[in-house]
């Protein structure tokens, strides 16, 4: 029998209390990676504008880097943090609106229809991470969107102006990729948060036998979630090299 590994919430969850609880409630491997969504997007643009993108992943940074992530642990403490609802919510509220600020000051001094991407945003934030709906917004296919396919969209229209096929090209990359993550996610998560132990054995065909344990059950998820993040973040350091 075994309990999960060092019983922490997430792979990068500080020990709990004081200026931890920040930096493990901004999950910083998970928002470096859903930033590279919107980096990409950006550099798929016919011409790259990189003061606009710079604001878009600023925007982002802040919904879902902060936002989100405030609002998310308000509603049932996933990351077990210490910090109070209403730190939570003012954490929540400034960041959110001054995602939506860039967002509508870059729709009034480049394109107007971009404020149109405003309350999409707004409403996927806030659906997601408060469950909405009794959680209809919460499933596999809505984290895929809005985690994934929405930042990437948001950064090529953000610096094309425009949208277009190869916009939905990478937002469809984005899209599965969340996807995998989410897949690999739910069953770390499940295993780290909510299994208080671990009991049984797996036999081979050689007979040989080996104990279960809770290490064994998250370990080859979080080598792939780890491969991954780094793996979307240099495609979108490449893609700025390529286009500077």
């Amino acid at each position: 029998m075994s309990a999960p590994p060092e019983a922490r919430p997430a792979f990068y969850a500080l020990a709990r209390g004081g200026w931890r609880d920040y930096v493990t409630l901004l999950h910083p491997p998970y928002t470096a990676w859903h930033l590279s969504y919107v980096v990409v997007g950006g550099c798929l643009a016919p011409a790259v504008s990189w003061g606009r993108l710079g604001a878009a992943v600023a925007a982002f940074a802040l919904a879902v880097g902060i936002g989100a992530h405030a609002l998310d642990e308000l509603v049932g403490r996933p990351l077990r943090t210490t910090i109070p609802n209403a730190v939570l919510v003012g954490l929540a509220a400034v960041s959110i609106g001054g995602a939506c600020a860039i967002g509508l000051a870059g729709a009034a001094t480049f394109e107007p229809w971009l404020a149109l991407l405003v309350p999409v945003g707004l409403f996927l934030v806030l659906a997601y991470n408060l469950e909405l709906a009794g959680g209809r917004f919460h499933g596999d296919l809505w984290f895929g969107l809005a985690w994934g396919g929405f930042p990437a969209l948001c950064g090529y229209a953000a610096v094309a102006g425009a949208l277009s096929l190869v916009a939905l090209g990478g937002a469809a990359f984005a899209v599965l990729l969340s996807l995998a993550q989410r897949a690999l996610s739910t069953h770390v998560r499940f295993v780290r948060r909510r299994v208080t132990s671990v009991r049984g054995t797996i036999e081979t065909r050689d007979g040989r036998e080996r104990d279960l344990d809770a290490l064994w059950l998250v370990t080859p998820a979080e080598r792939a979630l780890r491969l991954l993040i780094a793996a979307s973040v240099l495609l979108a350091l490449a893609l700025v090299a390529a286009r500077l």
